[in-house]
């Protein structure tokens, strides 16, 4: 129970990979709140994983996000850990067929929600630290051929350099901020592109050197590393969680 009455934060907690990180935390004795902009999705999560503390909210819009964070604050007096998880994959468009919105829509998103969330809870965070753990892409460390999502590319790249200018930043608080870049990941967001038949599924588990498609777990396990006192001397580290893809 490495994590017993830890108060934890969770954005896009109600699917895919955020739920998967809610689980591991629950396991360990922790306090997770979650929050989406979906309020069904976040009941149906919280009545299968156990009582956790929902807040709904639209990561684009800032006054939701402050009113998250208030909440968490009122309920329980602190945030120890804030895992900011919600993001977008948009359909894959060469770059002149993108248009502005949709642009704009996948930087708000993925890259101005997280900033919302890491800004609100580090007035909080500055009175007892804390650690914020980031979830990129290995899209956000390299190129990859036909992999035409250039917002989402764009997002997760700065993603990755804004975890080590915080890290930096706010190490003075005793804040640590990491980031997970994960590759493919079995989720309902990524079905749609790679994972959707039998001959797909095959194909992308064998682009990973280690030869099969990420979990939710994978991922859960490299946050409840980064936000354990275990490694209360690493901040600023990008952890590929990614069966070695990055390596390639």
């Amino acid at each position: 129970m490495k994590f017993k009455n830890k108060i934890v934060l969770i954005t896009g907690g109600s699917r895919g990979i955020g739920k998967s990180i809610a689980k591991k935390f629950v396991s360990e004795g922790a306090i997770v709140v979650i929050t989406s902009k979906d309020k069904i999705k976040l009941k149906q999560t919280s009545e299968e994983l156990g009582d956790l503390f929902l807040v709904s909210g639209d990561i684009r819009n800032d006054s939701d996000v402050q009113n998250v964070v208030k909440k968490t604050i009122e309920r329980f007096g602190h945030i120890d850990i804030l895992v900011n998880n919600a993001g977008i994959l948009p359909t894959l468009k060469s770059l002149d067929k993108i248009s502005e919105n949709e642009w704009n829509e996948t930087i708000d998103i993925n890259l101005n929600g997280t900033f919302r969330f890491t800004k609100a809870v580090i007035p909080h965070m500055k009175k007892s630290g804390g650690s914020i753990i980031n979830i990129s892409s290995d899209a956000g460390l390299k190129p990859f051929e036909n992999f035409t999502a250039d917002a989402y590319t764009a997002s997760k790249s700065a993603i990755i350099l804004l975890t080590k200018s915080w890290a930096l930043e706010f190490a003075k608080n005793n804040i640590r901020v990491n980031c997970v870049s994960a590759a493919v990941v079995d989720t309902d967001m990524t079905k749609k592109f790679w994972l959707d038949t039998k001959e797909k599924r095959e194909i992308t588990a064998a682009e990973h050197p280690l030869g099969r498609i990420g979990t939710g777990d994978d991922v859960a396990n490299a946050v409840l590393f980064f936000a354990q006192d275990d490694s209360s001397w690493i901040t600023g580290t990008i952890l590929p969680v990614d069966g070695g893809v990055s390596i390639k």
